[in-house]
């Protein structure tokens, strides 16, 4: 016979539990009712990088913040408390996948600071097989893809060689997470890589199909040709993730990106990675992005 003391335990887990998933349906039906009455495929979902706002949250901590405040997409960040990391063993990676299975929360994969620009051939082959390590930490948590990043076209080396090797090895690591069922989602990151007419000179030359672009909402995002010629310059290489910031600055004009997403009928996830701020109070703060994100759906225009 189960024991009194353990049989409360386990009703108060199931409790929790329970106001948990409540929480996250009530999001999941405040956010239904902001949607475009133009838009009913509009399924821009919200949702957070660990970077900056949750990186102290070990794991439970992180996945009940997101039920609790609606954003229920997670790309998990390297070097966090949530200790996410290749060096888990087979039963902890499965501990992992559980955890999100038995939440309203998704594991989308995991950011990483893979990069492929160094003219060192030692230091880029480094990131090529660590990146591929991470390729199957994220199948074995449940998650679709692993984020890496161009980080700069070094000024000793041509612009175009650079570029070719970045390609190159975004179409090595593609190829081997095919075999893991992974999207290798390229964020658009780092000194002159992050200016799109680069990012797009790069996806020229990936042949991939599960090589992917994620939108960053840089502020050079609006230069040179515009917003507009910029993000239709990269759409057709978009994959399931965009990192948003902070919705309530005026120095990047998010109706815009919203609206261009909306007329794509973007379906993946608009994730928050805190970039500028660092609030005391972050499920306050998650609530207010939450309703800031809502806002700018409801506001959708067509373009």
């Amino acid at each position: 016979m189960m024991n009194k003391n353990l049989s409360r335990r386990i009703f108060i887990q199931k409790s929790i539990a329970a106001g948990v998933t409540l929480a996250a349906m009530n999001q999941l039906s405040a956010c239904s009712n902001y949607l475009h009455p133009n838009s009913k495929n509009l399924l821009m979902k919200p949702g957070l990088v660990t970077y900056l706002w949750a990186k102290d949250w070990d794991l439970p901590t992180l996945i009940a913040n997101c039920a609790r405040t609606g954003l229920l997409g997670v790309e998990l960040r390297t070097q966090h408390a949530h200790g996410v990391e290749s060096n888990l063993n087979a039963m902890q990676r499965a501990e992992v996948k559980k955890r999100f299975s038995d939440s309203p929360v998704t594991c989308l994969g995991y950011g990483s600071n893979y990069e492929y620009h160094s003219p060192d051939q030692k230091i880029l082959r480094q990131n090529i097989e660590q990146t591929k390590e991470y390729i199957k930490l994220c199948q074995d948590i449940g998650a679709t893809g692993l984020k890496v990043k161009p980080n700069g076209l070094p000024a000793q080396i041509a612009p175009e060689k650079t570029i070719a090797q970045i390609a190159a090895s975004l179409n090595e690591v593609g190829k081997y997470a095919q075999d893991f069922g992974q999207l290798i989602r390229v964020e658009a990151h780092g000194p002159l890589t992050e200016l799109l007419p680069n990012m797009k000179a790069i996806f020229d030359q990936v042949t991939e199909p599960n090589v992917k672009i994620c939108w960053n909402c840089n502020p050079p995002d609006v230069s040179g040709a515009g917003l507009v010629e910029n993000f239709n310059m990269v759409k057709k290489w978009f994959g399931d993730t965009v990192h948003i910031h902070e919705l309530n600055r005026n120095d990047y004009p998010y109706q815009e990106i919203f609206n261009l997403f909306a007329d794509i009928k973007y379906k993946g996830w608009l994730l928050l990675e805190g970039s500028s701020t660092n609030p005391e109070d972050k499920i306050s703060a998650m609530h207010q992005h939450l309703e800031s994100f809502n806002k700018l759906k409801a506001n959708i225009t067509k373009i």
